[in-house]
């Protein structure tokens, strides 16, 4: 198979540099356009030969740019924070109607994921829990999407509602997120520590494997890395 080709819708960020640079080290991708804030971005996306989208911009324009990204014939790759699940939602029929997939990723790492997939069995017999999720200062949304995807799995997996989410932004931090478990005489924490983006990585070129051959948009990284075994 031909090396998939890559648009990085973003790339001027911290998170879009780093994903350029990897897709630029990684065989069997092929990196062909670099978008930042200047770029028109449908005709960008129209003429750029791409057949995947990764969206690394700011929080709210996940869903909107996973809807261009459809509409130009790309497959979109979201790892834009905000992105529902009615809004996955949308996008996965958009997609079905045109033949395309896609995946939205509320975190490409997979010490994040293993964290949630420890929690969602841990929840069973702690159901009290709490999150704490903490960022660099120059993080603007808060909660995080990580934390709002943790506290659903959570909730769906059967902890006691509300669930409360507290946010931290501190210089030195990077991405962090820790989950207290509360009972009778009794607590247990989890926690995940995030220090580069270069965790990202395994999880981010799964996920653009699957959206390369996926029918309709996936959420979660799960849906990835089934994939791949």
């Amino acid at each position: 198979m031909s090396a998939a080709r890559v648009a990085v819708i973003g790339a001027g960020g911290r998170m879009g540099r780093f994903a350029c640079e990897l897709l630029e080290r990684t065989p069997g991708f092929e990196l062909v356009a670099r978008l930042g804030r200047e770029a028109e971005l449908g005709n960008a996306l129209r003429e750029c030969g791409a057949e995947l989208g990764l969206d690394l911009t700011v929080a709210g324009l996940g869903a909107t740019h996973g809807a261009l990204l459809l509409e130009c014939g790309l497959r979109p790759v979201i790892g834009t924070s905000g992105v529902t699940r009615a809004e996955t939602a949308e996008l996965d029929r958009r997609a079905r109607a045109l033949g395309l997939g896609g995946i939205v990723v509320p975190n490409f790492s997979l010490g994040m994921l293993c964290l949630q997939r420890a929690a969602g069995e841990l929840v069973r017999s702690f159901p009290d829990v709490a999150i704490v999720e903490l960022h660099h200062e120059r993080k603007q949304d808060a909660p995080s999407g990580s934390a709002l995807d943790t506290r659903e799995r959570l909730l769906a997996a059967g902890a006691h509602a509300p669930l409360a989410i507290q946010s931290v932004r501190l210089p030195g931090l990077y991405a962090h997120q820790e989950l207290l478990f509360g009972a009778a005489g009794e607590t247990l924490t989890l926690r995940h520590d995030m220090h580069a983006p270069a965790a990202f990585a395994p999880g981010l070129l799964a996920a653009l494997r699957f959206a390369r051959t996926a029918n309709g948009v996936a959420h979660g990284l799960d849906a990835a890395l089934a994939h791949e075994l």
